[in-house]
């Protein structure tokens, strides 16, 4: 009997998950039926316990009920408290557990670009929740110097302030836009401005190596701005891919190959 899972969202029909889970089962030999969920905007709760009452193995979580999903849980990993939302649940002898697995997809995404991140310098555009999900994982894996910038420099600064205690090992500074510059390694943009039309202009006191756009599918003006510099450059998919993989690996304990999927 195969395993069922599911992505639950609103809206939740533009989700790539079971794309990925179904070429990952393929490639692993793990039996599995993977469906989108859509759940209503005030029915998130009722949704996720009518899945997992109906022998429902795993679920991923995206827009917007990521926050919801951390407030559920029974158990929590170590990255999912820190990142104050969750993307992957599961049941356990009658217990609700929670994983965020998106900063490990980013952490899985740059290494497979074989960027650097071990002793690096980080910039993160952006102080929201994909932010927050991020920055323990990169720190985990070697980045020494992390500025966030953000439009309100007090978003930026309380984001900071909420979580350099995990992350003691890291210098952690904020910034606003308006005051960016200086020399990274890799340039992350975790906002949805470049793709809304917004402008997000880069000044040329900023420079950097490397530029990562988090979302994945449409034109980035941040994206655009880097290529004009020359620098190489990477859409999101691979951090989709690579959160989707950890999941997998978290529900069925094998880890298909990144290098694979991208």
């Amino acid at each position: 009997m195969s395993k069922l899972f599911a992505v639950i969202g609103n809206p939740i029909e533009q989700s790539r998950s079971p794309e990925l889970h179904h070429a990952f089962a393929e490639k692993t030999g793990v039996d599995l039926e993977y469906v989108r969920r859509l759940a209503p905007l005030d029915g998130f709760e009722a949704s996720v316990r009518d899945f997992f009452a109906h022998q429902g193995t795993g679920m991923n979580v995206t827009v917007p009920f990521k926050e919801q999903a951390f407030a559920l849980c029974d158990q929590l990993t170590e990255r999912a408290s820190i990142a104050g939302a969750v993307n992957t649940l599961w049941m356990t002898d009658g217990k609700l557990y929670g994983d965020n697995t998106d900063g490990q997809g980013l952490v899985d995404a740059i290494q497979t670009l074989n960027w650097p991140l071990d002793h690096s310098q980080i910039l993160i555009i952006g102080a929201g929740g994909a932010t927050r999900g991020v920055i323990y994982p990169l720190v985990k894996a070697g980045v020494h110097k992390l500025v966030i910038a953000n439009r309100t420099l007090a978003r930026a600064e309380q984001l900071i302030a909420a979580l350099k205690h995990t992350v003691p090992e890291a210098q952690l500074q904020a910034c606003s836009l308006d005051e960016l510059s200086g020399d990274f390694d890799i340039a992350i943009n975790a906002t949805s401005a470049s793709l809304s039309g917004a402008p997000l202009n880069l000044p040329e006191s900023l420079h950097f190596d490397h530029a990562y756009e988090m979302a994945y599918g449409k034109a980035s003006s941040f994206l655009d701005q880097a290529a004009k510099r020359g620098v190489p450059v990477s859409d999101g998919f691979g951090m989709l891919a690579g959160q989707a993989i950890e999941a997998f690996y978290i529900w069925n304990g094998i880890k298909p190959d990144l290098k694979d999927f991208i």
